[in-house]
């Protein structure tokens, strides 16, 4: 079985004229007009190839169902809500992917929707997915700068310059990492303020203690482990597993750079 995704990006104009579709899908389309909503659906199907395409769909069949089908159930919901200062909330917006996942399972019968991802900005989407069962995640990205490097002190100074290459000058080099934090939602949760309490709880547990910090000897942590991006991505997940309350953390992804990331997960 093979699992296909596509991303199409629109922008909705919440107060002015509806948006026009432009000619760029590449940024979004529709394109909006001066200061619009942009959001990107990343659409996940799952199913066997055809023998005569090679396509579990075409994607420009996706493209054509979203347009037509799903942007205008999101272009109704921001446009009516912002003219009635309404606010959206996360429920709405799962509500809007609830309703999107019925209207693609009806048209695209001979494959499944395995997962849909609402991206609300770049560094912060909300997804429904199927995986074990029907699951809500909201997932954010953070930064964070540290140096490190990467010694055993069991190996002679020749094998560890030749496990660990130019991580094993004496001073040490830096990244500016990227830590993403993904975390199922409940069917139900208290709503107001959560995502500043979610920061909050990611930068007092964890990035304060490994932000401009050298990670051999600021963390304790890393006195005895060393600070590779698998164990780092390791020691984020014990500092935040269990610290958000009715929300559990499902993974978490650690980039050094923007060609290397590990992800933990239990």
């Amino acid at each position: 079985m093979h699992t296909l995704c596509r991303q199409v990006r629109f922008s909705v104009n919440p107060l002015g004229p509806v948006s026009e579709a432009g000619f760029n899908s590449y940024a979004s389309k529709p394109c909006g007009d001066g200061l619009a909503v942009y959001l990107g659906l990343t659409v996940a199907l799952r199913g066997r190839l055809d023998e005569q395409t090679g396509f579990v769909v075409n994607v420009s069949e996706i493209d054509r169902v979203v347009r037509g089908d799903i942007v205008p159930l999101f272009e109704r919901k921001i446009r009516t809500d912002f003219q009635q200062a309404r606010a959206i909330a996360m429920e709405d917006l799962f509500d809007l992917l609830e309703d999107s996942v019925k209207t693609l399972q009806r048209i695209f019968e001979t494959v499944s929707v395995n997962r849909l991802i609402l991206a609300l900005n770049p560094f912060r989407n909300i997804s429904l997915l199927w995986e074990n069962g029907r699951m809500r995640t909201y997932k954010e990205q953070f930064e964070f700068a540290a140096s490190h490097r990467l010694w055993n002190d069991k190996f002679s100074g020749a094998e560890n310059f030749q496990r660990f290459g130019k991580c094993a000058n004496p001073s040490g080099h830096g990244h500016n990492y990227i830590l993403e934090v993904s975390v199922l939602l409940p069917e139900s949760m208290e709503e107001s303020g959560w995502i500043g309490r979610f920061q909050k709880v990611v930068e007092e547990h964890f990035l304060s203690i490994v932000d401009h910090k050298n990670l051999n000897l600021d963390v304790a942590w890393f006195s005895k482990v060393n600070p590779t991006v698998e164990n780092i991505a390791s020691y984020a997940w014990q500092c935040l597993v269990g610290k958000f309350g009715q929300v559990k953390l499902k993974k978490i992804t650690v980039w050094e750079n923007e060609r290397t990331s590990c992800s933990y997960e239990e």
